[in-house]
């Protein structure tokens, strides 16, 4: 008897909606002559004062570069660190203003805002790793949760600062247990968190909300499903499988190890998932939530099978881990973002092999990675 998880990749399979290592050209057909461009308004940003928290993140990282590029005036809250060093923006360090503090208290953020003074507010620093919220759950509930509270309320408090929309990068991950005919997940979707990291965005959606209908906060919120691309961080899986591709590519160790090679994932280029933010805070409403992703999948061991293949790599040795299963998985993730495409304009433009690409090439460029386990 076929379990649970192939029936609905054989449902998947049947609607398009599944990549195949093997078969990729009607995947790939969706991107024929299409050309990277800006879905945004590089003229909206320019001269605005945005501030990012999680501005050294993967994905801030690769905001701050856009909103630079479109001549905003950037700002961040970063953490202290014992080496003060940023390397996702160490490259722009001279271009944006920075500000150290911990989302967990409040006072660092009300005085980053008042120096600051911005109109946009991108929400995107969190703990966002399920592993690390299954194994420390409270510091999961303290960054995330007392973290956007913080963010919210500094918003509310502060005078004469005016704030014209507070983006929320919320996730995927809430939807968690997914049932064959809610498959691909509308905004609509019931939500059945799996992990804390889960509960954690969840809660911070309600709290977006209350703080929208008692203070008329702008905060419009956006459910990111997974994103990917050069810069993210080693412990996440598309890292883990680039990493060692690129690694088994330089040298002589032909080990990849990954965990559970079953559940399928919707991964975004990260591009695309910024592009998706900013379009939020340009077109967005108040109060709603707006899915974000690529709108197909693929299952983390044909992720692996893909990315060999990206990498011209024949020979490797997969290795299933499976101490690294988690006893609640998520198992299926697709995207719909109709609703994200009929009111923003935003849709994917780069397949998951210029994202897998772009991976691996950053782990060629900085050696020293791709020995350094994480998962």
């Amino acid at each position: 008897m076929p379990n649970r998880l192939e029936e609905i990749k054989k449902k998947l399979r049947k609607e398009g909606y599944l990549i195949d290592p093997n078969n990729m050209e009607p995947y790939l057909k969706k991107f024929e002559g299409i050309k990277f461009k800006n879905l945004t308004k590089p003229d909206f940003w320019k001269d605005s004062r945005v501030f990012i928290t999680g501005i050294s993140g993967f994905v801030g990282s690769h905001l701050t570069d856009k909103l630079l590029e479109f001549g905003a005036n950037v700002g961040g809250l970063i953490r202290r660190h014992s080496v003060p060093e940023y390397p996702n923006i160490k490259h722009v360090m001279k271009e944006i203003t920075t500000f150290e503090g911990d989302l967990k208290y409040l006072d660092p953020i009300i005085g980053a805002f008042r120096k600051f003074e911005p109109e946009y507010v991108f929400h995107l620093g969190a703990q966002s790793f399920v592993p690390t919220s299954i194994r420390n759950p409270i510091e999961t509930y303290e960054t995330n949760v007392i973290g956007t509270s913080n963010v919210l309320e500094a918003v509310r408090i502060l005078d004469g600062v005016n704030i014209n929309a507070v983006q929320m990068a919320c996730s995927s991950e809430q939807y968690g247990r997914v049932y064959i005919d809610e498959l691909p997940i509308k905004e609509t979707n019931p939500n059945r968190p799996l992990s804390p990291y889960a509960a954690s965005k969840q809660a911070c959606e309600h709290i977006c909300i209350t703080h929208f209908e008692n203070y008329k906060i702008p905060v419009r919120i956006t459910r990111g499903f997974n994103h990917t691309g050069a810069r993210r961080g080693l412990q996440f899986v598309t890292s883990v499988v680039t990493r060692q591709i690129a690694r088994a590519k330089n040298s002589d160790n032909k080990e990849i190890i990954i965990g559970n090679p079953a559940p399928v994932r919707d991964f975004t280029d990260v591009r695309d998932i910024l592009q998706g933010y900013l379009l939020s805070v340009e077109k967005g409403k108040n109060g709603d939530i707006v899915n974000l992703g690529h709108g197909a999948g693929i299952s983390i061991g044909d992720l692996v099978v893909l990315s060999a293949k990206v990498a011209n790599l024949e020979k490797y040795d997969l290795i299933i881990d499976e101490s690294r299963f988690r006893k609640a998985d998520v198992e299926v993730l697709i995207c719909d973002y109709s609703k994200a495409k009929k009111e923003y304009g935003y849709h994917p433009q780069l397949p998951i092999t210029q994202s897998i690409k772009d991976s691996i090439e950053y782990f060629e460029k900085n050696p020293r990675l791709m020995y350094m386990e994480r998962h």
